[in-house]
């Protein structure tokens, strides 16, 4: 499982990030951004996909910025062979489109979140630093979006069957919570409106993670949304 996972830093520990892009100036960018952050320490920068994985076995970064479109190997191949380590990295797919359908297939593959490469930067350093804490970077809007393009006739069919079944193991308590991570909310809203401790919301949303068999929360929202809960 990939969330929470290698993200829980200790207190003074930076959080480690690769910039995977085929673009200079969007890494010159993104660069220039995150080090403005004194939490926040860039390991490494690569231009393809291949020189990104290669860089990632070598630095071991808690989060990765990972560009959909590039030569050699895309920001898809990539993160599909990153979630199946046995501790990936946390991983923010770049896109110049909102909801495109290569971020819906990141996604599915277990990517934490996207971004627009045109994002404020001071949202940014944010997706940064909820992601490596174990939340993901989509907005309730954007997540309904992405959420009802993954149907498709038959497949939705079966998808929902097995999403029920799944979520049918969740205790009433585990229920509310992948709800409401289903409904975008980050660890502190969903403990504020449940009545518990932000440990509590994490310890249930990686037993969540378990009996779903996500990689995410953003898959636990896409079972949420087949199931039929919202």
């Amino acid at each position: 499982m990939s969330d929470p996972g290698p993200g829980d830093l200790a207190a003074d520990e930076p959080i480690r990030v690769v910039i995977v892009d085929d673009d200079a100036l969007v890494r010159a960018g993104l660069g220039m951004i995150l080090r403005g952050d004194p939490t926040i320490e860039i390991v490494g920068e690569a231009g393809d996909g291949e020189a990104g994985m290669e860089l990632i076995a070598l630095t071991s970064p808690d989060v990765v910025l990972m560009d959909i479109r590039m030569p050699r190997l895309d920001g898809l191949g990539a993160t599909a062979q990153l979630m199946r380590r046995p501790t990936p990295p946390k991983v923010i797919v770049l896109t110049t489109f909102d909801a495109d359908d290569y971020v819906v297939r990141a996604l599915r593959d277990g990517a934490s979140g996207f971004l627009l490469k045109d994002t404020p930067p001071a949202q940014i350093v944010e997706a940064v630093h909820r992601v490596a804490a174990g939340d993901h970077m989509l907005s309730p809007t954007v997540t309904a979006q992405l959420i009802a393009r993954l149907g498709d006739g038959d497949q939705e069919t079966g998808r929902q069957t097995r999403a029920q079944a799944l979520i049918g193991m969740l205790s009433d308590r585990e229920r509310e919570v992948a709800v409401a991570v289903g409904e975008g909310k980050a660890n502190a809203q969903i403990a504020e409106e449940l009545y518990m401790s932000v440990a509590t919301v994490k310890a249930h949303v990686s037993r969540i993670m378990m009996k779903l068999q996500a990689a995410n929360r953003v898959q636990i929202a896409i079972f949420v949304h087949d199931a039929g809960l919202i």
